[in-house]
């Protein structure tokens, strides 16, 4: 707005722009400081999930492990077990950020699928460790794409904010000031004038 000429009109309009601008940074404010509450109780969640993933698989690997030893292989009942598509991903809004909600259709543990005969118990077990494993990575996914999500929209928000603080309004308070003083000047040339040519009637 720097060319503008220092009219009346345009010095209401800067002002309210000015002002439009303040709200603008304000609100932007606000959302960077709910979004990063909201990161922030993420990341701890996350971090606890990790640790929780690490020792399920852990424990997953060494009973399939047993299982392996004890039936000399179960390649073929991997290949066999059914593929599970009951996964399904639903978004939730937080101050316009869409993060993602996964769920999916807990399995019946008391009907496995595939048959006793020249199965071991521990495949059982390794299939319910590993069961356990698909319910937390699921928790996991959900949570890192909310984390990358959240913080690429506090990232967003903080330039506007700047922009808005740094660019936007002090540019606008010198239209507003560069304005203000030669209207003010305006009307002190136009009161001496005045003044001249009063005295001059006289």
């Amino acid at each position: 707005m720097g060319n503008l000429p220092p009219t009346k009109g345009n010095l209401i309009a800067a002002k309210r722009s000015k002002k439009l601008a303040e709200n603008g940074f304000e609100l932007m404010d606000k959302k960077r400081n709910i979004l990063i509450r909201e990161l922030m109780g993420l990341i701890d969640r996350a971090a606890e999930l990790q640790e929780r993933i690490d020792k399920t698989f852990s424990e997953a690997y060494s009973s399939l492990k047993r299982a392996n030893i004890s039936m000399g292989g179960c390649e073929d009942i991997a290949r066999s077990t059914a593929l599970d598509t009951s996964v399904r991903v639903r978004y939730r809004s937080v101050m316009g950020v869409e993060l993602p909600s996964v769920s999916a259709t807990p399995a019946d543990m008391s009907v496995l699928p595939y048959s006793f005969i020249g199965t071991t118990p521990a495949l059982d077990d390794a299939y319910k460790k590993f069961n356990s494993v698909k319910e937390l990575c699921l928790e996991l996914a959900e949570l890192e794409n909310s984390i990358y999500r959240l913080a690429y929209s506090i990232e967003k928000a903080q330039k506007r904010a700047n922009a808005l603080n740094n660019i936007v309004i002090p540019g606008l308070e010198a239209d507003v000031a560069r304005m203000t003083d030669a209207l003010e000047e305006k009307d002190r040339e136009e009161f001496v004038r005045l003044k001249v040519i009063k005295a001059q009637k006289k």
